[in-house]
């Protein structure tokens, strides 16, 4: 799976906590299954462009 996440960017969100080397993956597989399911709700909408409202 390619990285769907900066790090660095991650890293300055949380500049104030130490984060985890494993976070990184879960955060990325968690961002991976919101886009799948994103694009599954617009394809159920008969759509092929992806909307916020499909978050």
């Amino acid at each position: 799976m390619s990285d769907l996440i900066v790090k660095a960017a991650v890293k300055e969100a949380l500049s104030d906590k130490n984060v985890a080397s494993d976070f990184y993956d879960a955060l990325n597989e968690e961002v991976a299954e919101v886009l799948e399911d994103a694009a599954r709700r617009a394809e159920d909408n008969d759509r092929k462009t992806v909307q916020a409202r499909d978050l």
